[in-house]
């Protein structure tokens, strides 16, 4: 699916993520327990993923479904809600549409898996500071952490008998958002991302001041010097990609939402899948409408 300098480029941006772990390490879960709930079927799971800290999941399936299920890999936010985590699946966050992301992409006939990130959900009782802090006195880059992660949760849906591997996408919306576009851009066997409010073009953050609007574990030691964002998300062409912003989200200013637009507008058409990617933007803040919804899964549907 990728040409060999798109390989090249995948490989110089993983360089980037610090010391992480073998990549080729085995994938190990173990089941807690497997609710029925009204809408779907619930489990309880703990992943090994990186061989440092298990890492509390859940993977949700539509209730009745019929043979192998396309999955969203669902990315969580940050806003500062270290208690939830994971949970945001299940019961939504302020910012989002009033509708779970479970009950929706279930009652679409999507399976998803949805882990907690370091220091969010039952991986709490560090600070974020204090993560970064010691992953970078020992060579890692939390980011890095964080994207590995993912990317081993894309190798624990490869297990999974009740998983189609050919339809696997990825959703997120702010933290999530930016975990949504580089694992697609890391990762082509995710097939298919959506990311809302959160495409930040670095350069027009830095012009705009608003770096401390973003967390530490965002900031990736010298990435500029060799990507803006979006060179890494070129990497995700020609897959189909769709990414949801508001021109008022101090996360994302919108000069550098046009840039973005305009780049990988032209790296689309040079591939011959201009349809395959848009940028929209609403006027509002760091906020997903209904209408931002509704074209999430409009997309998802087309596409996945």
């Amino acid at each position: 699916m990728s040409d060999l300098s798109d390989l090249g480029e995948r490989k110089k941006l993983y360089q980037l993520l610090g010391d992480l772990p073998d990549r080729d390490r085995p994938v190990l879960s173990q089941l807690i327990s497997r609710e029925e709930r009204e809408k779907y079927i619930l489990e309880k799971l703990i992943l090994d993923l990186n061989g440092v800290e298990p890492v509390p999941a859940y993977f949700i399936t539509p209730r009745n479904v019929e043979g192998k299920a396309p999955v969203i890999l669902y990315n969580h936010s940050h806003g500062g809600n270290y208690h939830i985590g994971k949970d945001e699946l299940l019961q939504g966050a302020s910012y989002q549409y009033r509708k779970p992301y479970a009950e929706e992409l279930t009652g679409q006939g999507y399976a998803v898996l949805c882990i907690d990130e370091w220091g969010f959900g039952e991986r709490r009782g560090r600070t974020e500071g204090e993560i970064f802090k010691e992953m970078l006195w020992k060579g890692q880059v939390m980011w890095g952490m964080m994207v590995y992660d993912s990317i081993k949760a894309v190798d624990y849906l490869q297990t999974r008998d009740d998983v189609d591997r050919e339809r696997i996408g990825t959703l997120g919306m702010s933290m999530g958002s930016t975990k949504a576009w580089w694992l697609a851009a890391l990762d082509d066997r995710v097939r298919v991302c959506v990311d809302i409010c959160c495409m930040t073009d670095f350069q027009s953050l830095i012009d705009a001041r608003g770096l401390d609007g973003h967390g530490i574990f965002y900031y990736v030691p010298n990435l500029l010097k060799h990507f803006t964002t979006a060179r890494i998300n070129a990497l995700i062409r020609p897959r189909p990609h769709l990414s949801l912003n508001g021109i008022y989200d101090r996360l994302t200013p919108a000069k550098g939402l046009d840039i973005i637009d305009e780049e990988l507008k032209k790296v689309y058409r040079e591939a011959g899948a201009e349809e395959r990617f848009r940028l929209q933007k609403y006027p509002v803040a760091h906020l997903e409408t209904a209408q931002m919804r509704a074209e999430a899964i409009k997309f998802l549907k087309k596409w996945l």
